[in-house]
């Protein structure tokens, strides 16, 4: 893990999961850090994804988990439609736009986290093709969130690396996310 996530306050659920969130969606916002709109939009991998894809994808899935969690009404066809926009990026899109969506859906996550009774509360997933649905814990759903961005974090790197030869540590490094450690003192 390129950023060490702090040890939560005895029993404070929560922001423990909610700082491992975070972390993940850091690394989704590194991945972009000194890159040209068009190095952001490239998808030099056989993937379909580019990095301000991956940024619009993580965006949309957290926003849609963010509505399931909270009951609002689901539509399966109009679910799809996002999912597959989520994938490109429109000619009047920017990262740096992107960005602050991303940043204003992942405030209304957290305040919508901080605000529920308890994370055992339950919601309805609803049915789809790969799951059967029915009642899970905010907890399940907060959890399944990590899952999403820490994979799409992981799909980030690899298309980072691919465009300029910069990894994880790199970015944590040259955004200041973390002081570059003195490794000579490790050997």
């Amino acid at each position: 893990m390129p950023v060490p996530v702090a040890s939560e306050n005895r029993g404070d659920e929560r922001a423990a999961l909610l700082d491992y969130l975070e972390a993940q969606r850091g690394g989704i916002r590194r991945a972009l850090h000194g890159l040209t709109d068009e190095q952001a939009r490239s998808r030099p991998t056989v993937s379909a994804f580019s990095l301000a894809g991956i940024l619009k994808h993580v965006t949309v899935g957290e926003r849609g988990a963010l509505a399931m969690m909270r009951g609002e009404p689901f539509d399966f066809e109009t679910s799809v439609k996002r999912w597959e926009d989520s994938l490109a990026i429109r000619d009047d899109e920017t990262v740096e736009e992107l960005l602050d969506l991303y940043g204003r859906v992942a405030r209304e996550t957290e305040e919508a986290v901080r605000a529920v009774p308890s994370l055992d509360d339950t919601f309805t997933a609803p049915k789809v093709p790969w799951d059967e649905g029915g009642p899970r814990s905010w907890r399940w759903g907060l959890l399944h969130q990590i899952e999403e961005t820490a994979r799409h974090a992981g799909h980030a790197d690899i298309i980072r690396e691919t465009i300029d030869g910069k990894g994880a540590f790199d970015l944590v490094f040259a955004t200041g996310a973390l002081p570059e450690p003195d490794w000579s003192s490790f050997r």
